[in-house]
């Protein structure tokens, strides 16, 4: 088997009962997420996007759906022949099996699996948070710090912290003290369930606790506690951007809330950092609080900031606010820039119509215009740039190649 740096167990075995019936069927990590997500793909997507190829997915209640939708993680080009997503159900062995105890033991029974890769280090993830982040620049700070065990730390409100592991750091990041879901809270500073451990040291450690009866086998009460009272250099990794862990029914429609905002913190059609699915890799459509969308088709991934009647809007295309477009076609990846206008057109995949252009306008007096076709529909290119300061006549067709030639009464 190919060595890996790095290998990924995400937890996601948990019954979620926080969540009442909408986890009576299913695991929490397979509930259903932001219009077209499950909560497990925020997750597996940063691992792909954070080039970690070999993702152990450890899985016990209601694993059925979870598994089927999972697959071979192909969606999230995780289908690799040396290392990609692999299923980790609790199985048995010749000495028989048993249901994972708890976080620590879940990953402790698939050591045999983590072994066959010899990585240096295991990134420890759970299911059921919704966030982007790139590991990979966590464990570059692992490194820097000659750390044997890195955590994700976030603040979150003082009335919060009962439900998290908190910790207090000196001035280099270094753990100092650590709680688990502390009554008295001595620091807001929470963990995020992400870690990274040098493997060997997590290896002993998992051994150790394994062979304690007393233990609750749980990384949060268990493994990092020991690890602090034994003196291992440990730190905290500050991550300063979005992070919602929706294990509870306020905590999900919060994180959904979210999405909705003027100027989400979490935003789902970032090109370079794409959430993916089982589904198309595009996200749902946003329509914004000040947008105006009468009789129109919006395709996937599309952003509508601002007036769109009778229309057909492609996936991925953006109408910024105070544009409007009416009776249009936008093809793909359009971007129509602030107060711009486009009437009776159809604008080719991944034009830039950019802020005040305008397109379909009525000629002004003794202006000719070359319509033709029966309709008068203004017709642009795909993958040009209409400049802001264009006004383009309706009933025109445009090419790149017919792009210099532009009456001059035609720049505003």
């Amino acid at each position: 088997m190919q060595k890996k740096e790095v290998v990924a167990m995400l937890l996601a075995g948990g019954q979620g009962s926080r969540l009442g019936i909408l986890t009576k069927k299913l695991a929490k990590p397979a509930v259903p997420f932001g219009g077209k997500y499950r909560i497990i793909d925020f997750t597996l997507s940063n691992c792909s996007n954070s080039g970690i190829d070999t993702v152990g997915v450890l899985t016990q209640y209601r694993p059925m759906t979870l598994n089927a939708y999972i697959g071979i993680g192909s969606s999230w080009d995780l289908d690799r022949a040396g290392g990609g997503v692999s299923v980790l159900p609790p199985y048995m062995r010749e000495q028989g099996g048993e249901w994972y105890k708890g976080t620590a033991n879940a990953v402790y029974q698939n050591i045999d699996f983590i072994e066959q890769y010899d990585p240096e280090y295991v990134l420890i993830l759970s299911g059921d948070h919704i966030y982007k982040m790139d590991y990979s620049k966590m464990l570059s700070y692992h490194k820097s710090k000659g750390a044997v065990a890195t955590i994700a730390v976030i603040p979150v409100p003082w009335e919060e912290t009962h439900r998290f592991g908190v910790m207090k750091t000196d001035d280099t990041g270094r753990i100092t003290e650590f709680q688990e879901k502390p009554k008295v809270a001595k620091s807001n500073l929470a963990s995020m369930g992400v870690y990274v451990f040098d493997w060997q040291v997590l290896r002993a450690y998992l051994e150790a606790d394994e062979a304690d009866p007393d233990s609750n086998n749980d990384f949060g009460k268990n493994i990092i506690p020991n690890m602090l009272a034994a003196g291992e250099p440990m730190y905290a990794y500050a991550f300063k951007e979005y992070w919602k862990d929706v294990g509870t029914v306020d905590s999900l429609w919060e994180a959904n809330m979210d999405l909705l905002a003027k100027d989400p913190e979490l935003k789902l059609n970032e090109a370079g950092w794409k959430i993916f699915s089982l589904n198309q890799t595009l996200p749902p459509q946003l329509v914004g609080p000040e947008a105006d969308v009468q009789g129109s088709l919006l395709g996937d991934g599309c952003l509508v900031l601002g007036k769109v009647h009778r229309s057909v809007i492609f996936t991925g295309a953006q109408i910024a606010k105070g544009a409007e477009v009416t009776e249009s076609v936008i093809m793909p990846g359009v971007k129509i820039g602030e107060g711009a206008t486009v009437h009776k057109a159809i604008i080719g995949e991944n034009t830039i119509v950019e802020a005040g252009a305008k397109i379909g306008v009525p000629p002004r007096p003794g202006e000719k215009a070359d319509i033709v076709n029966e309709n008068g529909i203004t017709v642009i290119e795909d993958n040009v740039c209409v400049p802001h300061s264009m006004r383009i006549v309706q009933g025109t067709v445009l090419s790149v190649a017919e792009w210099p030639a532009f009456p001059e009464e035609w720049i505003s």
